[in-house]
């Protein structure tokens, strides 16, 4: 015990305190506890005192632990609504199935996961059965409920959509294999069973993050006016081990500071993880309590099953208590494998209390309690902790559900190191789980060797019973809305057109320009608000300050504060129905916010128009993850890559220069990449994708894509419109100018050159072709090419359409054709962006980018670093034309020299 004169000083020291000799009988009455009564008593009492004065209305710090106990005592359990006898069964033949679906196809290698579901069983069922709104419930219609399930658990939801006649056996056998396309995906997959899963989580960390971010985009929805959806609550089922992902708490202060009391995270806390316990040495159950205490969530502990109760009650001395805070994960699990004897020399041989209290149970209660009673394996006790979630307000809750992973499979696998890579059971071990489950087959079922399939019935009682439960709550879950909605009106030509003219005299970044147009966009009388403008911390940067008056960052608390430039025109304003999302430094926070509004149009039958801009180096690089998160997800809307390109950026260096974010973007099947160079490239790109994500999407075309669209910071001419370029500028390539149309008069022999620039190279290419032909008597012209990507796509089409018969040209092999002479394509990031279609070009192919390391300097220094500059493409140029013999090659020479290369 520590000496009272020991203690350190408090913070509370430099505050009057008005009445001392109170406060000294305060600390003399614990003082006078500790020595009587003990130590343990002495905490009792003040836990007492401080849940008295936190249920009094008292501002006081919260303990950001309690003890290793149900948060929610037996007495104060309300009655289940429904049938418990019922909902065993049907639990039992989901248990079934899902081990059954995945040892069946153990057989074709493919494998799966039986353990976890076999622990969170009850986590989802009692879910489905009182609590998960479907889309159809009556206050929460076209939305439901949004449900986050635990990747490795899918097994156990296609088992209950199998008993639910959403699913046949045939497609049960073919888990886990998709090629010949009625299959089932192994995870949550929306992109491949877009019926049935709205949400990927196997990606671990990404569900929760996700979580808080759709439950934050309800609220915006509802603050807005858009659609209320005050009565979908979002639930996201999470594994203890998966909270070691630094995205499944990245945002957990959000959550609680706005108060996001629509969510609900469920954690089951079978305390292993892939390899092995979670917390060997510690207790990851009391790590996660004070984690999400100190984030300011409500913490419901669902650990003890009623078993415990005889044992709690006798504890009169508080060592169980006392004794069950110290035991590690890694000690917890191997109790769940060992005899009562094991038992009674490890955990109540501990102290003399223990001891004694020992002596008052059987064996077999002791093994009750440590084999089977957790409460994450009883309905009545997650009942009752998913009612006090929903009826809890202010703050978002999360429930720590103690459980064991791989329960009721048999000896072999519960709570086994292994668990998480055994793929099936044995005949008998089936026969083990049936008996142990209470199930009707009977040995024959069992023909070679192989498990069957177990139901019921159609029309049994189990299925009418699961069936009318899911009615009373608004039909089946997980569902994803597929009927199409009406497609979105098109905003006016005259807002794209705007930019045909160029800028004339005026500089300007094409980053202004896409600001510029979103701005006219979000005007737009029809589709104006439907636009949600999405930034981390770098409006300013994007000159995006322009939209804060008129837009308003949304804020649920509105503006609470008179901000330091309300006299200023371009003030920082916050409110309540605000339509930007202004994150705050959290890349992976917006990406989050992206994906709720860019699936709006699924989730709640609401369109969306999400456009999140931020530095191009900070997008793909850090959150490229999420970025397949939004493919899978079936996501819309526009993704922007400011102050783009190895050299655009002055002066911020390695870090901040991005030379390859369109190789990454190159990857994603669903990211439609460009990097447009001018003003009106970008509105033909923007008016293009308008119309196949949320108007009318041709034939073979799929509305189901995101855009990246890269845009440089640096002002730069931006010249008017050629004619007939739509088509050039959308497929990824059209010939800007020829050295002719651009005034330069080459000499009728002139060699000739074909420059390809794309993003804020084609400046440079534009200078190089005047270069060329003034002081070399060289004809360029200078192509646009808007997506290097977009055009490798085609052409590996065009590829496979060949190999099927079909006579197909790629786009890119059609658009150069007939042009003379040699390419040189020219980019501000590595030559593999420009390389992309080297192989489909028929006339000599070289490339100039910016490979390596960034680096500080002023743009011309750094492009004269990486060779990109318009003297190096002459230099380039004129090496290339020396190689076929139409230039001298002293002319090579000669111009390194003059430029000093």
């Amino acid at each position: 015990m520590t000496d009272p004169s020991a203690i350190q000083p408090s913070e509370l020291d430099q505050l009057p305190d008005r009445d001392p000799e109170e406060t000294a009988e305060w600390q003399a009455s614990l003082d006078a506890v500790t020595q009587a009564a003990g130590p343990h008593r002495a905490a009792y009492l003040m836990r007492r005192t401080l849940e008295r004065a936190e249920g009094a209305g008292l501002a006081l710090p919260k303990l950001l632990e309690t003890d290793y106990v149900n948060t929610i005592p037996t007495s104060a359990e309300p009655s289940i609504d429904g049938d418990e006898e019922m909902e065993r069964k049907i639990t039992a033949w989901n248990r079934w199935n899902a081990a059954a679906m995945v040892t069946r196809g153990s057989k074709h290698g493919v494998g799966g996961h039986i353990a976890t579901f076999a622990s969170a069983a009850w986590l989802y069922e009692t879910g489905f059965n009182h609590f998960f709104k479907g889309k159809e419930s009556g206050e929460a219609a076209g939305s439901g409920d949004q449900l986050y399930i635990q990747g490795h658990a899918s097994p156990g939801i296609y088992a209950r959509a199998f008993l639910d006649g959403r699913l046949t056996e045939a497609q049960l056998d073919n888990f886990r294999r998709e090629s010949g396309g009625d299959g089932l995906p192994s995870y949550p997959h929306p992109r491949r069973l877009p019926w049935l899963w709205e949400f990927p989580t196997v990606s671990m960390g990404l569900g929760p993050l996700s979580a808080i971010y759709q439950a934050r985009f309800n609220r915006y929805l509802t603050n807005r006016g858009i659609k209320d959806v005050s009565a979908s609550h979002v639930w996201a089922f999470l594994g203890d081990g998966e909270m070691d992902e630094p995205e499944s708490t990245a945002a957990l202060a959000l959550a609680a500071r706005e108060g996001l009391d629509n969510l609900t995270y469920v954690i089951n806390c079978n305390l292993q993880r892939l390899d092995g316990p979670v917390r060997a040495n510690f207790r990851v159950v009391q790590e996660l309590e004070a984690q999400f205490r100190g984030a300011g969530w409500n913490v419901i502990k669902v650990l003890w099953g009623n078993a415990w109760d005889e044992l709690f009650q006798l504890d009169t001395t508080g060592a169980l208590v006392r004794r069950l805070r110290e035991v590690p994960d890694a000690q917890f699990q191997t109790y769940a494998t060992r005899d009562a004897a094991y038992i009674r020399e490890h955990f109540f041989g501990s102290e003399p209390a223990l001891v004694e209290l020992g002596k008052l149970l059987t064996d077999d209660k002791i093994s009750e309690c440590f084999h089977l009673s957790r409460g994450g394996h009883e309905a009545r006790k997650v009942y009752a902790a998913y009612r006090a979630a929903l009826t809890h307000k202010g703050a978002p809750t999360v429930i720590l559900a103690q459980t064991v992973k791989g329960f009721t499979l048999g000896k072999g696998f519960e709570s086994k190191n292994a668990n998480h890579q055994m793929k099936k059971l044995t005949v008998d071990e089936f026969k083990d789980m049936r008996d142990l489950l209470d199930l009707p087959i009977p040995d024959s079922a069992f023909v070679d060797g192989q498990v069957p399939y177990g139901h019921p019935g159609a029309d049994s009682p189990e299925v009418r019973y699961l069936q009318e439960r899911r009615a009373a709550l608004g039909g089946p879950a997980p569902a994803r809305r597929t009927q199409p909605l009406a497609p979105l009106p098109a905003a006016a030509d005259k807002t794209f057109a705007s930019f045909d003219k160029g800028s004339g005299s005026q500089n300007v970044a094409t980053t202004m320009a896409f600001v510029r147009l979103v701005k006219d966009l979000v005007r737009d009388k029809e589709t104006g608000k439907r636009w949600v403008p999405i930034v981390p911390d770098e409006a300013r940067t994007f000159g995006m300050e322009s939209l804060f008056p008129s837009l308003g960052i949304y804020s649920p608390k509105g503006q609470t504060y008179e901000p330091v430039d309300r006299d200023q025109l371009m003030y920082y304003k916050e409110a309540k129905n605000g339509q930007i999302l202004n994150e705050g430094i959290t890349e992976a926070g917006s990406m989050a916010d992206f994906i709720a509004a860019s699936t709006s149009y699924a989730t709640h039958g609401e369109a969306m128009i999400p456009f999140y801009i931020f530095y191009s180096m900070f997008g793909w690089q850090r959150t490229a993850d999420q970025m397949w998160q939004l493919g899978d997800q079936l996501g819309r809307g526009f993704l922007v890559g400011a102050t783009a390109g190895r050299t655009t950026l002055t002066g911020e260096g390695l870090q901040h220069a991005d030379g390859h974010s369109p190789v990454i973007a190159a990857t994603n099947p669903a990211a439609l990449t460009y990097d447009p160079a001018f003003a009106y490239e970008i509105a033909a790109i923007v008016k293009d994708g308008l119309r196949r994500m949320y108007g009318e999407a041709l034939p073979g075309e799929d509305p189901n894509v995101f855009y990246y669209l890269t845009v440089y910071n640096e002002p730069m001419p931006q010249p008017a419109k050629p004619a007939g370029v739509d088509e050039g500028i959308i497929k990824g390539l059209y010939r800007f100018n020829t050295a002719e149309s651009a005034g330069l008069s080459p000499a009728a022999n002139a060699a000739r050159i074909q420059l390809l620039g794309s993003g804020t190279a084609i400046h440079w290419t534009l200078a190089a072709q005047k270069m060329l032909a003034e002081e070399w008597g060289v004809a360029a012209d200078v192509w646009s090419a808007t997506s290097w990507t977009e055009l490798r796509r085609d052409a590996l089409e065009a590829d496979e359409a060949l190999l099927r018969g079909e006579e197909r040209t790629p786009y890119i092999r059609t658009a150069l054709e007939g042009a003379q002479g040699p390419v040189l394509a020219v980019s501000d990031y590595m030559r593999q962006v420009p390389d992309q279609i080297a192989q489909w070009v028929e006339q000599d192919y070289s490339s100039l980018g910016a490979d390596g390391f960034g680096l500080s300097d002023t743009r011309d220094a750094a492009r004269r670093h990486f060779g990109v500059d318009a003297e190096s493409i002459v230099v380039a140029a004129l090496a290339q034309l020396a190689r076929r013999g139409e230039v001298p090659a002293s002319a090579v020479k000669e111009a390194r020299a003059k430029y000093g290369l």
